[in-house]
């Protein structure tokens, strides 16, 4: 097992990937900014080195501060989490180049995956369905990429290769918007992700999100452990997950997630990763796949037992995984609730002092987060302070788990959006199930 692991991360994944090593019996090294140093996880970590000041750039983000803090505190390994550089190529090379094990996949695979046209050709080959596109970034020909649109049908979506997190997209419903979107759409690619590369998509209308979840270790063995559904979204931004996904088949889940797995054992996947879908009409369309540990994985480890971050940890450190397809079973049902600080109707951040702080109980409730009473939430980073999820024998008792856990939930100080949350819990197509992804913006008046 590795013997000491420098959590390069922040927030309620940095405590979550802490409380893994300690199970484990791994020592941990805490990385943290000038405004972080009241974190829970600094204060429980064996040791902490700052990186730096508030801003990302200068401290999460410094492939320096980081690659430094694991040679003085003499770590053998680099978890990411997620977010900052969790998908950097360029750092997991130089992790590794450094004498370090990156907790996750090799470099050459997070650029296959990376890049959205690369991945795309790389899951076609793998036999893995995806959404009928131009096969390949887009030229400079007028004529031809109007007449591929045509073929393809209207709408299409132009996405920025390098693009992520909802950004680096466009619908285009007509063929006299097209050229002006993709030009646009390259010029903010560049801008954003360094990279002008643009593809064309059909655009969905009604999809559902539905990801699977895989782990793959450096041995050739690969699982999978179900279905997520992550269509309750606002601007592109996960805000409700849950597994399984409402109306998926067990023969639909067992085929896509074979796919999934042969996919995994095609490119070398290691570690821990998520194949993103859209899914319409019974059919199955890859968009992306991350290569990291998903914010959402909580629910996926209530309803199978298996705890995914343990797991990255045992395969990084050259251990088989500690389970087969055949030992993966979905009990019940779980639900996520992404808390984040800020305003539950205007959405603005809202950072601040937390003055009292009631973490809600009962069975099948976990809460993931870092925040305490006297907790100073910084404006500098992303606004999520947390994850609440329930898990019952069904959907329905825990979604009901899920609105008593709300209910109890106190945090006074700053905004939240647990308002959000009550009402989703209570909304009728919700508890029905198989809302689209554009669900939760109509509702919210958003997609005008």
């Amino acid at each position: 097992m590795l013997d000491k692991v420098v959590i390069a991360n922040r927030g309620e994944i940095a405590l979550r990937i802490l409380r893994a090593c300690r199970e484990l019996d791994i020592k941990t090294v805490a990385v943290h900014s000038t405004v972080d140093r009241d974190l829970k996880h600094v204060r429980l970590a064996d040791e902490t080195v700052c990186i730096g000041p508030a801003p990302s750039a200068e401290s999460y983000l410094s492939m320096v501060a980081l690659i430094s803090a694991a040679e003085v505190t003499d770590a053998v390994a680099i978890h990411p989490g997620y977010g900052f550089l969790s998908e950097n190529a360029d750092f997991a090379e130089r992790c590794e180049q450094s004498g370090f094990i990156f907790i996750g996949p090799r470099a050459e695979t997070i650029r296959l995956m990376g890049d959205k046209v690369s991945a795309i050709r790389a899951m076609k080959e793998a036999g893995v369905p995806c959404v009928p596109g131009s096969d390949g970034p887009l030229g400079d020909d007028e004529p031809t990429n109007l007449a591929l649109a045509r073929d393809i049908g209207y709408p299409i979506i132009i996405k920025a290769a390098g693009g992520g997190g909802g950004r680096g997209m466009r619908v285009v419903h007509t063929e006299a918007s097209l050229l002006n979107a993709i030009a646009l759409t390259r010029a903010e690619a560049g801008a954003a992700f360094g990279n002008p590369m643009v593809y064309m998509e059909k655009y969905l209308e009604h999809p559902r999100h539905i990801e699977i979840q895989v782990l793959a270790d450096t041995h050739g063995n690969a699982i999978f452990l179900g279905e997520r559904d992550c269509s309750m979204q606002r601007r592109h931004q996960k805000v409700v997950e849950e597994a399984p996904a409402p109306g998926i088949t067990p023969a639909q889940r067992a085929r896509i997630g074979a796919v999934c797995v042969e996919a995994c054992r095609r490119i070398g996947y290691r570690g821990a990763g998520t194949f993103e879908f859209l899914y319409e009409n019974g059919e199955f369309y890859f968009i992306e796949m991350n290569t990291r540990v998903q914010v959402e994985h909580p629910v996926t480890e209530m309803i199978t037992g298996v705890d995914i971050v343990k797991e990255q940890l045992r395969i990084a450190a050259g251990l088989p995984l500690a389970y087969t397809q055949d030992d993966i079973r979905i009990t019940g049902h779980a639900v996520e609730c992404r808390l984040n600080a800020e305003d539950a109707e205007t959405f603005m951040p809202s950072p601040g002092t937390i003055t009292r702080y009631h973490v809600p109980g009962g069975p099948g409730i976990r809460i993931d987060s870092h925040i305490y009473a006297g907790y100073r939430v910084p404006p500098n980073y992303d606004s999520m302070i947390g994850k609440l999820i329930a898990h019952g024998e069904n959907r329905g008792v825990a979604i009901a788990r899920m609105r008593n856990a709300l209910a109890e939930l106190v945090v006074e100080g700053i905004k939240t959006n647990a308002a959000l949350h009550r009402r989703i819990m209570t909304d009728p197509n919700f508890i029905e199930g198989g809302t689209d992804i554009h669900y939760l913006e109509k509702q919210l008046g958003l997609d005008r």
